[in-house]
């Protein structure tokens, strides 16, 4: 059975995401976390985004959780990252198919601030296999209602406080996408002096103001208001606002990781760490090595999905996690552990009435960017990634190689190209970035597809 994909389990409503399955994994996870705690009393918060099959949901999760033996703490609609901070000292539940659509809903697993392992989540799975069901009648748990809002409101502005200026003066567009940031973003700005511009900012689960996926295909109404408005820049969450996107004064967006290297940069600056590490994923550009280094930190890349396992791997080897990312999701180590989309906007707004926006993004280097996708069966994978372990290093013979997760390219230049599997579909996917990106992506392809042939 695998039920979790990169960020926890999801799917529709009506097949996968179930109340029955919702009631098995809580029993799962509630008899696991009860089974790892030696006689000591388990507690799970419980929260949920506003999508309408949440409510539905929280309750077999809750009904799963306490018939398993353990505690609950229902805190309501909030942010996911709210729901993170909440679980610090225990675990919690988070209710949310992220930016998926209205018909999907998802579950979401923290113990102490952090998301599960994948260690953690396989045993979950094998519990929900083994279907044991309740525990004795006498070794229920009991539930609470709780508010969390408040506390991780208050606690992101007094962190934001210490990184970057005032917000004072500053005119800041943000559109919520009917989610979850309609509760956090602009109350967390305002606080620390910002005006704030609010679109789509109250909370609804069917998504009426626009796709909950915030991208500039999606991002019209935004794009329009910074175009004809005075706004510094713009800002857009996902539904469950662990996701941030940036756009400029123009209404254009800024690219991810192009984001992802200005914070890279500002923590490991900042950082008096002897060896300070950001941890980031194959797919990320190397315009983040290039300001990590320039700041006097380095790179280590994690599969994509395994941010806090990487994290894990980092610090045991020695190194110091100043920051943690993939495209559009943060990880602000010395906040907490969990991806904060919410944080993210208050530590770049803070950041950019520092230095502005523009004045910050100068010095990166962002060069054209493609992703393709490569047809190949499933049965081919294996074998295909094994063949380009050796061959696409061989066409390039300029190239450093890292193929720990995937087969991942930097060349002299820093251009670079990245191949690896899809998880969920039968393709191989190349990422590349070059200042001759086509021509990057096309070499590429030929050993790919080349590869795929036998």
């Amino acid at each position: 059975m695998e039920l979790f994909g990169t960020a926890g389990i999801r799917g529709d409503v009506g097949e996968t995401v179930t109340p029955a399955l919702a009631l098995q994994v809580g029993q799962a996870a509630g008899a696991d976390a009860v089974a790892a705690a030696d006689g000591e009393q388990v507690a799970f918060v419980v929260a949920r985004d506003g999508r309408v099959t949440g409510e539905a949901l929280v309750a077999a999760m809750v009904a799963g959780l306490e018939s398993a033996g353990a505690d609950t703490v229902k805190v309501g609609q909030a942010a996911t990252p709210a729901l993170a901070f909440a679980s610090q000292g225990r675990y919690g539940v988070a209710i949310t198919a992220s930016h998926n659509p209205p018909t999907d809903n998802g579950i979401k697993l923290f113990h102490d601030g952090v998301e599960y392992s994948g260690a953690a989540e396989t045993r979950i799975e094998e519990r929900v296999a083994a279907d044991h069901g309740p525990t004795e009648w006498d070794a229920w748990g009991s539930g609470e209602a709780a508010a969390v809002l408040p506390d991780y409101r208050d606690a992101v502005v007094e962190y934001a406080r210490e990184l970057g200026a005032p917000l004072d003066g500053l005119e800041i567009v943000v559109d919520c996408g009917n989610g979850m940031a309609s509760t956090t973003t602009p109350a967390v700005l305002h606080e620390l002096g910002a005006r704030v511009v609010t679109l789509n900012a109250n909370v609804d689960g069917h998504f009426p103001g626009r796709e909950s996926k915030p991208t500039a295909g999606t991002l019209g109404d935004c794009i329009a208001f910074l175009k004809e408005g005075s706004a510094d820049f713009g800002i857009a969450h996902d539904g469950d606002a662990d996701r941030i996107v940036i756009l400029d004064s123009d209404g254009k967006v800024v690219h991810e990781d192009t984001v992802l290297a200005m914070l890279a940069e500002e923590y490991t600056r900042e950082s008096d760490a002897e060896d300070p590490v950001v941890v980031t994923t194959p797919n990320a550009s190397a315009r983040i090595d290039e300001r990590v280094r320039e700041a006097g930190g380095r790179v280590e890349r994690v599969a994509l999905g395994y941010l806090h396992d990487g994290i894990a791997e980092a610090r045991a080897d020695g190194g110091d996690v100043v920051f943690a990312a993939e495209p559009w999701k943060h990880v602000h180590t010395q906040f907490g552990g969990w991806i904060d989309g919410v944080c993210s906007a208050a530590v770049l707004s803070r950041l950019f009435a520092d230095s502005s926006l523009a004045a910050r993004r100068e010095p990166i280097s962002e060069r054209p960017y493609r992703k393709v996708s490569v047809s190949c069966p499933d049965e081919r994978k294996e074998a295909t990634m094994a063949d380009l372990a050796n061959t696409l290093p061989a066409a390039f013979p300029d190239a450093s190689v890292d193929d720990e997760y995937g087969v991942r390219l930097e060349l002299p230049d820093a251009s670079w190209v990245l191949v690896r599997p899809s998880g969920t579909e039968p393709y191989l996917r190349i990422y590349a970035e070059s200042d001759t990106v086509d021509k990057l992506v096309s070499s590429a392809r030929d050993v790919v597809e080349t590869a795929i042939d036998g």
